[in-house]
């Protein structure tokens, strides 16, 4: 686990595939801080397969403002997609992602995904009902390598495995990815690569961002 900042409110860390965001990293930052009872905000999740950037907040009032900046995110990609009526507005809290899929798709991702929580996981169905949240994300193809592709993905919603079953039901599931219909083997291909919003409290405006990771899957697009 790499700490990228560290400040009294808040830390931006690289966490690695395999560790929980929700119990493994609190636990690992209290250790090394030696701070068993330290408090640790978790404001956004990583799927435990995933490596890449996240922020946790050091003190409750920065995890309700970080909070609020996810939700103001929220609000304003759904004005920017037309899925809510309001001012347009620009989004405080933008998460990045890069992924190597196979194929490479050239179409708007735009969904409704239904979580089952009793299998462990996600899919789409043709129209809203109860427990059916819409997904949407923008992306572009930055290179192609043979049958894979990387792309550049920004989520607009924060769905579960949204990533992972928006491109697989379009049959360019993510490398290393099983559960969506991958039959290649390894690691998911997935990495949180770019974060930005404000700090809690001096409003400073952050950015962070990391290079392609490691890994067979990753090397055919380094340049």
């Amino acid at each position: 686990m790499n700490i990228l900042y560290e400040d009294a409110a808040l830390v931006v860390l690289d966490k690695p595939a395999g560790l929980s965001s929700e119990e493994g990293v609190p636990a690992a930052l209290r250790q090394l801080w030696s701070q068993p009872d330290a408090f640790v905000g978790v404001v956004h999740r990583l799927d435990t397969g995933v490596s890449g950037l996240m922020v946790f907040a050091r003190t409750p009032g920065a995890a309700a403002a970080l909070s609020r900046q996810i939700t103001q995110s929220q609000n304003a990609y759904a004005v920017q997609d037309g899925r809510a009526e309001g001012k347009p507005e620009v989004p405080q809290f933008i998460k990045r992602y890069r992924a190597v899929i196979a194929g490479g798709p050239d179409e708007a991702l735009r969904d409704w995904l239904f979580k089952d929580s009793r299998r462990g996981r996600v899919f789409p169905v043709s129209r809203p009902r109860k427990g059916v949240r819409e997904a949407v994300l923008e992306y572009r193809i930055v290179k192609t390598a043979g049958e894979m592709s990387l792309a550049e993905i920004t989520l607009h919603t924060g769905r579960t495995h949204q990533i992972r079953v928006q491109f697989a039901s379009r049959k360019h599931p993510l490398a290393g990815d099983g559960k969506y219909g991958s039959r290649v083997k390894g690691s998911i291909a997935l990495q949180s690569c770019g974060l930005q919003f404000l700090h809690p409290e001096t409003g400073k405006p952050m950015a962070f961002t990391l290079p392609l990771p490691e890994g067979a899957f990753w090397k055919p697009f380094e340049e």
